[in-house]
């Protein structure tokens, strides 16, 4: 019993050895026909547009963009959940129609006062 079950392994055993076979053989190409030689460290820098960087690299975003691409995730992944419910909306309803309409409203409803209360505390407010 326990064999057998090992034995339904072997493809991920197999696929795994195949991506491992694929990496190792990239690795070796590369080495074996990329470039040869010293090239100077102004080739390996992170810009390469004929001048220095004088500031350090990652610059600052305000508070305001987080804030507003964090709601936008929110609210995104929220009405995501409505998707399975639509799907199976007429099965649901054959058994027990006014609970599935129920749940739904209550669900649509908590996430119209959560929009609600952000729209009123100015969170979608660029300038503040």
């Amino acid at each position: 019993m326990v064999e057998q079950q090992i034995w339904q392994y072997a493809p991920v055993l197999i696929l795994l050895l195949v991506a491992l076979g694929l990496i190792g053989g990239m690795l070796a190409a590369s080495a074996a026909l990329g470039p040869r030689g010293r090239r100077p460290p102004i080739k390996d820098s992170a810009y390469e547009c004929g001048m220095l960087p004088v500031q350090p690299g990652g610059g600052r975003f305000a508070v305001k963009f987080h804030r507003v691409a964090m709601l936008f995730i929110l609210f995104d992944i929220a009405v995501v959940f409505l998707y399975p419910w639509a799907v199976v909306y007429r099965e649901m309803l054959a058994g027990q129609a006014p609970a599935v309409l129920g749940g739904v409203l209550v669900f649509v409803g908590v996430l119209l006062v959560g929009y609600l209360h952000a729209v009123r505390k100015g969170a979608f407010d660029w300038r503040g």
